[in-house]
């Protein structure tokens, strides 16, 4: 699986920490809880158009009929998704994985780089200073109440407010990506991965990982 070029793991998020190199610097890392995924579909273009392989991770106590159905007693996953599969040929014909075999942290090493997929934190609905940088109004000279505001909306044509206009309104909850994100260390028995740096989400938050 790891030979094949489809590297892909479902994560949950742990916290941040720091570790260090063996030179003494300290690298900020965040812990995620890496797998091991199972395969529980495979996708094909003959019946359904396009090739893909769907993985469950994490468990979770009640499932509806139809999911216990479609899982077959493979387990009860929180989470199902679905990576499509890349033309990584071997012998000429791709190298597809069986429904029922698992995938670990195993497939990457220590200094791979990887993309990291999570939903941001949702932060409610927030101002435009916060959610767009505004610098706000000036606190002299007869502002009151108004340090805040947008200030003027309108425009003198077309008469209303253009879509896409930089209002307040819901902030974060989004669907964020981080690419070259580097794995520094990597706990195979505990299914840990370290990545440098942050990643999206709250913790507990489920984390995509593709290589």
């Amino acid at each position: 699986m790891g030979n094949n070029g489809m590297k892909f793991l479902l994560g949950k998020k742990i916290e941040m920490t720091q570790v260090f190199s063996d030179g003494g610097k300290v690298i900020p890392v965040t812990l995620v809880e890496a797998g091991p995924v199972v395969v529980t579909q495979i996708r094909t273009k003959e019946k359904d158009g396009y090739q893909a392989v769907q993985v469950g991770f994490g468990k979770k106590k009640h499932l509806t009929k139809s999911i216990k159905g479609h899982l077959k007693n493979l387990g009860d996953f929180r989470w199902l998704r679905e990576y499509k599969i890349v033309d990584s040929l071997k012998n000429g014909e791709p190298t597809i994985p069986k429904v029922g075999e698992k995938i670990d942290v195993s497939i990457f090493k220590e200094g791979n780089t990887v993309g990291v997929r999570g939903i941001s934190k949702g932060k409610g609905f927030q101002g435009v200073v916060k959610r767009h940088g505004f610098k706000g109004m000036k606190a002299t000279h007869g502002t009151k109440e108004k340090y805040r505001a947008p200030g003027a909306i309108g425009s003198r044509f077309p008469q209303h407010v253009r879509k896409g206009k930089r209002m307040g309104g819901r902030m974060g909850h989004e669907r964020v990506t981080r690419r070259a994100v580097e794995i520094v260390k990597i706990d195979v028995e505990n299914n840990l991965l370290a990545l440098k740096g942050a990643i999206p989400g709250p913790r507990g938050s489920l984390v995509e990982i593709r290589g």
